[in-house]
């Protein structure tokens, strides 16, 4: 499989639907078949398809609000794309971009991109790739530069509620979004601050004449079709407050819609009839420069070349195709920068963006359900938790689990999620709350993800940035945030810092819950 991983993305380097397309079909696919065959397995062994059946409800049950967050979170990504919110954190963001602080300009802006958009794909594929360019010019190796991307791609991930692993996770674990990202706070932050100085340290090697040539053609890019200015800021402060004040994450990032409507309709004059179709389908980019519109009319045999006859465009050029048309055309950082930020907003966001996601987490549910009614996934969790003395060693025994995940699913889904079901009764033993499970499966699950070369985001990391993982010149010893997030979560297992317990009222909500949901099996299991 490793050397079938094929076009990701498609054309698109900002289309999450097919993130993880390659000859042997998608994962969605992997998963029902693993079903299936647990099904089977199961009935030989006197489990009746009432019992299995009500277990795959179940866990499609526990999951169903992160479903719809998701579905909210597509609603809230092509709102702020097309109200000029996300163009205009770009915006102030490249503003933070200078030769000497590079290394760690790159990391911070890679976080605000992502924590707008929510993915750290689609700020690798998009603002990455520019900063890749950036780097070389600047004499810094390519590494370093990925390592700093990776690095702040993950971290803005990791805390974004527009994220789909960061819905994942507490929905695994019973816990919210928003108890999940505080608690997040304790890890990634450690974790981050350790990057930030290192790669400081690195960058003062920097030579400080160095041109930013690509900066300020992006800026300009993000210019073309919105009226940016400061108030493009207050949805994502809102959002921040929301979190603080504790708000529920639904009607929370219901908050942050209509605030996205409103800077929308006043600062890019966006009709409310227009709405409706931004929300479901998501924001594509109505006009270009003029000097976009004449390089696409000059060079239009070059874009039908390069592209195979796919692409009569130059948005419609993949990554690698664009840059073949820039080596036969040698066309400027104008069109370069134009590129660059189209690329991350064009067809963004929309609910039926999220439709890819939320499919992977019901086929997922389906295999973790049967797993879980059967009593396998149990038995291997009960294998693996001889290992877990006390919290230190049950808070390890999960981190690796996950890694391991990582490594032998290939996808950092699977890598959330069987862990999530299968250690959450141990925490909830333990009287832990569910957050500190939550927080577990990102920081190790979610984060050390990039680092397996035939993962998912391994391999898509190194299609967009053209850096392995690992090797000569490869990213993974820069990306910090990678390997401390994993060690700082695990030190706060063995040492008890905020590991945080549950009251008793809330250790007997859960066992009745528990007990319930056993006694609702065992019903169906007898029908």
């Amino acid at each position: 499989m490793l050397g079938k991983i094929v076009n990701v993305f498609g054309g698109n380097p900002s289309d999450t639907v097919n993130a993880f397309t390659c000859e042997y079909g998608e994962v969605h696919i992997a998963l029902l078949v693993s079903a299936t065959f647990a099904t089977i397995v199961a009935s030989l062994n006197g489990y009746k398809w009432a019992f299995l059946e009500a277990g795959i409800l179940a866990s499609i049950n526990r999951s169903m609000q992160a479903m719809l967050i998701l579905a909210e979170v597509g609603l809230l990504i092509g709102c702020w794309v097309a109200a000029g919110v996300v163009p205009g954190m770009i915006y102030y963001g490249l503003l933070i971009l200078k030769p000497s602080i590079y290394l760690t300009a790159t990391c911070l802006l890679c976080c605000i991109v992502a924590l707008a958009t929510g993915s750290s794909w689609t700020t690798a594929g998009t603002i990455g790739i520019a900063l890749i360019g950036v780097g070389t010019g600047l004499g810094i190796s390519p590494a370093m530069s990925a390592g700093a991307i990776i690095t702040g791609a993950y971290f803005g991930d990791k805390m974004s509620p527009l994220s789909d692993t960061t819905n994942l996770a507490p929905a695994m674990a019973g816990a919210t979004l928003f108890d999940h990202i505080r608690h997040m706070i304790w890890t990634v932050t450690p974790s981050l601050l350790i990057a930030l100085v290192v790669y400081t340290i690195l960058g003062l090697k920097v030579d400080k004449s160095a041109s930013l040539d690509i900066v300020e053609p992006m800026r300009d890019a993000c210019l073309v079709n919105f009226n940016l200015n400061l108030w493009m800021l207050l949805p994502p402060v809102l959002v921040i407050v929301i979190v603080a004040l504790k708000i529920p994450a639904i009607p929370g990032i219901m908050g942050g819609i209509v605030a996205g409507m409103i800077i929308g309709s006043i600062f890019n004059g966006i009709n409310l009839a227009d709405w409706p179709g931004i929300l479901h389908y998501g924001y594509t980019v109505p006009g270009f420069s003029d000097a976009w519109t004449a390089t696409e009319g000059k060079y239009a045999d070059v874009i039908n070349s390069v592209s195979g006859g796919d692409a009569d465009t130059i948005l419609g050029l993949s990554n690698d195709q664009f840059k073949e048309f820039i080596a036969q055309t040698g066309v400027g950082t104008n069109i370069q920068g134009e590129y660059n930020i189209d690329s991350l907003i064009n067809e963004k966001g929309g609910m039926s963006s999220m439709l890819w996601t939320i499919n992977l987490i019901l086929c997922a549910m389906c295999f973790g359900g049967v797993m879980d009614a059967s009593g396998m996934l149990g038995a291997i969790a009960k294998s693996l938790l001889v290992f877990a003395k006390g919290v230190g060693g049950l808070v390890t025994v999960t981190l690796i689990s996950c890694i391991i995940m990582n490594i032998i699913g290939g996808d950092q889904y699977l890598s959330i999620v069987l862990p999530g079901r299968m250690y959450k009764e141990a925490f909830e033993d333990m009287h832990l709350a569910p957050k500190n499970l939550s927080r577990c499966l990102e920081d190790s699950g979610t984060v050390t993800s990039n680092l397996i070369p035939w993962n998912t985001c391994g391999a898509t990391m190194y299609k967009f940035l053209g850096v392995p993982a690992w090797g000569k010149g490869g990213y993974a010893p820069f990306a910090i945030l990678s390997y401390m997030n994993p060690i700082v979560s695990c030190f706060y297992g063995w040492t008890g810092i905020s590991m945080v317990k549950m009251t008793d009222e809330e250790y007997e909500a859960v066992m009745e819950k528990r007990a319930k949901e056993k006694e609702e099996a065992s019903e169906s299991l007898e029908a």
